[in-house]
């Protein structure tokens, strides 16, 4: 998937204002706007380029989405639909006096319309989302994409790590149940979504099946706590391990028992890092670690000579 970044292709910096957002889509749309390009395909797709990119960045949770995840994993997240869903581009082109009406009822293609010196633009749903096909506003209502489905699919740590195949069933538009095989792939922590073509609602107007996303869950772990990538276990050791040093047997997700060193003095709650032992990346990019989170067992009560070996520590100021 070709990665994306709407600052660059906004031309601003990305601590950049809504103002400076806003000013620098209006300058683009002006120059990029196909009733400015007498038919210029390459400028038709600059226009629909700047036109998401402020879509994104111009709505405070999806530019939040953006600058959180990054462009491949926004794209895994947000559909062209979601993109464009409750934008103001519509509003912001009116204001040069391109089209009128919504933005999502006429977003696409230009077409021939009277007044304002004849060739008009004007825009078709069904070409920012890849419907394609030609023809008048009848033909495009036919071929109307049919809405998208979402469902949730929990998954293990184990799953996410390795990789999976797992059978789900769902039911579809007609009611019956149909068997969907998932592969997982490594990597996919919470939130992040697949996308099958066409398991989506049926178009009421006959045109294509909308698009199904499976979006990931993981599920509590009885060992590990995972954090984005990184995954966090605890190991309790006793308080003269933690005085002197010691060295524990910590479990792998990998199903490996390594040996890690605790240096003496360590505190409560500390954190020693394995390096690359937690969640692999989609798609390459690294490994997570793995964080050991020490907890020193505090004992409840003390014989009589424990007692009297810690007023002699005491005693030494310790």
């Amino acid at each position: 998937m070709a990665q994306k970044d709407y600052y660059d292709i906004l031309g601003v910096s990305k601590n950049a204002s809504q103002d400076e957002i806003k000013k620098a889509y209006r300058k683009l749309a002006r120059k990029y706007h196909p009733d400015h390009s007498g038919g210029d395909k390459g400028n038709e797709e600059r226009f629909k380029e700047i036109s998401e990119a402020y879509a994104v960045l111009s709505d405070a949770e999806k530019r939040k989405q953006y600058d959180t995840y990054g462009s491949e994993d926004f794209q895994q997240r947000y559909s062209q639909e979601d993109i464009f869903r409750g934008s103001n581009l519509d509003d912001i082109l009116r204001e040069f006096g391109f089209g009128g009406g919504s933005f999502f009822a006429n977003f696409g293609r230009g077409k021939k319309s009277a007044g304002m010196g004849g060739s008009r633009f004007s825009f078709d749903p069904e070409s920012i989302f890849g419907f394609g096909g030609g023809g008048g506003r009848q033909q495009q209502t036919a071929r109307m994409k049919g809405g998208d489905v979402e469902s949730e699919l929990p998954v293990t740590i184990y799953d996410i790590v390795h990789g999976a195949t797992k059978t789900i069933s769902l039911q579809s538009p007609s009611g019956n149940t149909e068997q969907l095989t998932v592969k997982i792939p490594k990597g996919w922590i919470t939130g992040k979504k697949l996308r099958f073509s066409g398991r989506g609602q049926p178009s009421p107007y006959g045109g294509p099946a909308g698009d199904l996303y499976i979006r990931s869950k993981v599920v509590d772990d009885p060992m590990y706590r995972q954090e984005g990538h990184d995954l966090y276990i605890d190991r309790e050791i006793k308080l003269t391990d933690a005085l002197l040093g010691t060295k524990i047997s910590v479990p792998t997700v990998d199903g490996k028992q390594l040996s890690l060193t605790i240096p003496q003095g360590s505190q409560h709650k500390r954190k020693l890092r394995l390096a690359g032992r937690g969640i692999p990346h989609m798609k390459g990019g690294g490994v997570g670690d793995l964080y050991v989170v020490v907890n020193i067992k505090m004992p409840k009560s003390l014989s009589k000579k424990q007692k009297e070996l810690v007023k002699q520590l005491a005693e030494l100021g310790l």
